[in-house]
C-alpha cells in the first residue's frame, strides 16, 4: 500500500487515532484525575491538577470534550456551576492509563538504561 502523505494509515495502527487525541501536555493527567475523582467542578479540577493554568485547563477540557472523552454541564446560576466528567470512552481510557501505574512506578525508581 503506498504511503498517503495527507495522514496516517489508522487501519494499520488503530491506536494511532486515540494516541493523537491524548497527545498534549496535561491531557492524560486531566483524564486520570477525572477518572479517580469522578465528575467535578472546574475549581476542584484545577486544584487536583497542580501546576496547570486555568487557560490551559480550559483548552484541554474543550479538546477532550470535542474528542468525545469528556462531558461538560453548566447550570445557569450566579455564578455558573460547570461540572466536568468522563464519557464511557473517557472512562475506558482512564482504565488503560491506570494499567500503566506499575510500569510508571518501576521507571521512576529505576535509573535510565
Amino acid at each position: 500500500m503506498p504511503h498517503d502523505p495527507s495522514g496516517p494509515d489508522t487501519a494499520a495502527c488503530p491506536a494511532d487515532a486515540l494516541l493523537r487525541k491524548l497527545w498534549g501536555q496535561w491531557k492524560t493527567h486531566v483524564i486520570y484525575v477525572l477518572g479517580e475523582e469522578g465528575p467535578c467542578r472546574f475549581g476542584v479540577l484545577r486544584r487536583r491538577v497542580a501546576g496547570i493554568s486555568p487557560k490551559v485547563l480550559t483548552q484541554r477540557l474543550r479538546e477532550l470534550e470535542a474528542d468525545g472523552l469528556a462531558w461538560r454541564t453548566q447550570e445557569n446560576t450566579i455564578p455558573p456551576k460547570v461540572t466536568y466528567g468522563l464519557t464511557d470512552m473517557g472512562l475506558a481510557v482512564h482504565e488503560v492509563l491506570k494499567g500503566f501505574d506499575p510500569i510508571a512506578r518501576d521507571m521512576a525508581q529505576s535509573p535510565a538504561e
